[in-house]
């Protein structure tokens, strides 16, 4: 079937890892952990608390791919939260993660509904104002991805500049490599 299990066999990608909150959820469940992101600072971050609390099975790689920087590997499973509005060319990006998950391997990304850029108090270095999830689930299926689903994971509520309150949902979309 279409949904992800995770196993203690599984090696994953997180992708815009940031400071490793999803990455250090996730690694008790399986093999390892690769935590990826552009922000040296952030892999500081998650490489200080992996030393202090002495973690194996986790590691982190510092990449930037709007500066051209290709993801290698192999992985069983990629996850991104968060991550993809910042990603110039999202299409591009999933197709790399295709390249890097085995047979069998499955895409899950956590990103913003359509918010007309306001989740952002300062939008420099953010893409995209959220995704539509058909664009996103296109995206998906024409990188090669079978078994696509989408599911609303959180509402987020938080004020704008100005102070009103605004709702914001994030979606997952998960794919499986055949």
């Amino acid at each position: 079937d279409g949904s992800m299990k995770l196993t203690k066999e599984m090696d994953i990608l997180d992708f815009g890892c940031g400071t490793g909150l999803l990455s250090l959820k996730l690694l008790p469940y399986v093999h390892s952990v690769t935590g990826a992101d552009s922000s040296t600072g952030m892999l500081e971050v998650l490489n200080s608390k992996i030393s202090e609390q002495k973690l194996a099975g986790i590691k982190t790689l510092y990449i930037d791919t709007d500066k051209g920087d290709t993801l290698t590997g192999s992985y069983h499973a990629v996850t991104s939260n968060m991550t993809m509005h910042h990603i110039k060319d999202p299409a591009a990006m999933i197709r790399q993660f295709y390249n890097i998950i085995k047979p069998g391997g499955f895409l899950c990304i956590a990103d913003l509904d359509s918010d007309g850029g306001k989740f952002h108090e300062n939008n420099d270095g953010v893409f995209h104002e959220g995704f539509s999830r058909d664009d996103m689930k296109k995206f998906f299926k024409d990188a090669g991805f079978t078994s696509i689903s989408d599911v609303t994971t959180a509402e987020v509520s938080k004020p704008d500049a100005e102070g009103r309150m605004n709702n914001f949902s994030v979606f997952l979309i998960t794919g499986k490599k055949e």
